[in-house]
């Protein structure tokens, strides 16, 4: 069941209750009396989200598994936070600090559920096997663009390649990189690729999204040499012990920065988005869109097409078109009056 919907005043007292716990922490304001049984408000990262349960760790790097306040409403891997102490490894989150961006995902009942916070970039991982999906890619690079960060693709275990299927499939990839969208050649087995994808993610926060089994857990482990030992620690504050990627991670980066590990999935829905939005997923449609003889124009072959005009001259690639079309067309049908974002 989706969580009960509050007044413009609700929002508004949760958010300066909000803003009070961070200045108090910040040290702008007297501190608070505790709430019974809490120990002091401290601040917080969010490294594993289990639904009811929160992996937090504190600034020394110790983990503490916590519960949320209610009234905060979903919270997210990478979410920076305010929490108290309950026990030796438990305690509370009671504020969330303002996010600078954030990815989402519709859950089962249509409503966006966060996938990650805070969030520098993220990388499409894919692979010659399962069979690469433009239309998903595309999906990825929407709510990539809808959310204003850096988006990267990488195509992982390029030793499985021959030179003629790796040609054919660079092919197939050269429309993202002409429209500025980086792609590093990967493989885990092989760690080739590996140093160019560290200086791409040191220094930010970053998430690995892509289909199941395209070995963004085997880069992940290539990646961070510690990674089992991170991963004992969590599963024992968790206690569900030995740990699969059901849920997204944060993991430190040797060289700094954060890399967030998302489960794979089969497909990457949208949710409710505008044109607008989706409009900014396709920079290679900017020169041409408001061109179209008819204002009107819905871009499916109707004379006077800019945007059909530009795919027939090879301004912009026709398999990204039909794939605009294909989205825009569902997203007419899904949307609902007044919501436009992600």
């Amino acid at each position: 069941m989706a969580g009960r919907r509050l007044t413009q005043q609700q929002r508004t007292r949760i958010q300066q209750r909000q803003d009070r716990r961070r200045a108090r922490v910040d040290g702008s304001l007297a501190p608070a009396l505790e709430e019974a049984g809490l120990g002091p408000e401290q601040t917080g990262l969010v490294i594993v989200n289990h639904g009811a349960t929160l992996i937090v760790e504190d600034c020394a790097g110790a983990l503490f598994r916590c519960a949320a306040r209610q009234n905060l409403g979903r919270l997210a891997c990478g979410d920076q936070v305010i929490w108290q102490p309950s026990g030796a490894e438990e305690g509370v989150v009671v504020a969330v600090a303002e996010r600078r961006s954030l990815l989402t995902r519709p859950d089962y009942h249509g409503q966006p559920r966060p996938v990650a916070a805070n969030l520098d970039e993220v990388a499409v991982v894919l692979a010659p096997e399962p069979e690469l999906s433009e239309y998903l890619i595309d999906r990825y690079l929407v709510a990539i663009a809808a959310i204003g960060v850096q988006g990267l693709l990488i195509l992982n275990k390029v030793d499985l390649l021959s030179a003629s299927a790796r040609t054919a499939l660079l092919a197939r990839l050269e429309p993202y990189q002409r429209i500025g969208y980086p792609l590093l050649l990967a493989s885990s087995r092989q760690e080739h690729g590996l140093d160019e994808l560290r200086a791409w993610l040191g220094g930010r926060v970053s998430l690995l999204v892509g289909q199941s089994g395209v070995g963004k857990s085997s880069l992940v482990k290539a990646l961070l040499p510690d990674r089992e030992i991170r991963i004992r620690a969590i599963s024992q504050v968790t206690g569900h012990g030995s740990h699969t990627t059901t849920a997204s991670m944060l993991y430190h980066l040797p060289d700094g920065g954060d890399l967030i590990d998302t489960p794979g999935v089969r497909g990457f829905e949208l949710g409710e988005i505008g044109p607008d939005v989706l409009e900014r997923g396709f920079p290679e449609l900017a020169p041409y869109l408001g061109c179209c003889r008819f204002s009107n124009c819905r871009h499916q072959g109707e004379p006077g097409c800019a945007l059909g005009a530009a795919a027939e001259r090879g301004e912009i690639a026709l398999r990204r078109l039909e794939s605009y079309r294909q989205l825009r067309t569902t997203l007419a049908t899904t949307t609902r009056p007044g919501r436009t974002g992600l």
